[in-house]
């Protein structure tokens, strides 16, 4: 195989599985914050505080697959 097709091939699996695995996450902390607010709806502030924290770290996975499809992309010329 060649180099080309390799990187085109981790391009696509970087931005693909990076953007699989943050929805996944997303939707867990989501559904967790939700679950925790109806069962103590006074901890709503430390609850979102938490999960929007959580989310943005989650976040960061995809973003880093952005930048490794770039640096696979200088790799295909």
């Amino acid at each position: 195989m060649e180099v080309g097709a390799a990187a085109a091939i981790g391009t696509a699996l970087a931005i693909g599985l990076g953007a699989l695995g943050a929805g996944i996450g997303d939707g867990l902390v989501s559904a967790s914050a939700v679950q925790s607010v109806a069962r103590q709806p006074e901890a709503q502030g430390t609850i979102y505080t938490t999960m929007f924290i959580g989310i943005g770290l989650i976040e960061a996975l995809p973003i880093i697959g952005v930048v490794i499809a770039f640096i696979l992309m200088g790799k295909m010329g």
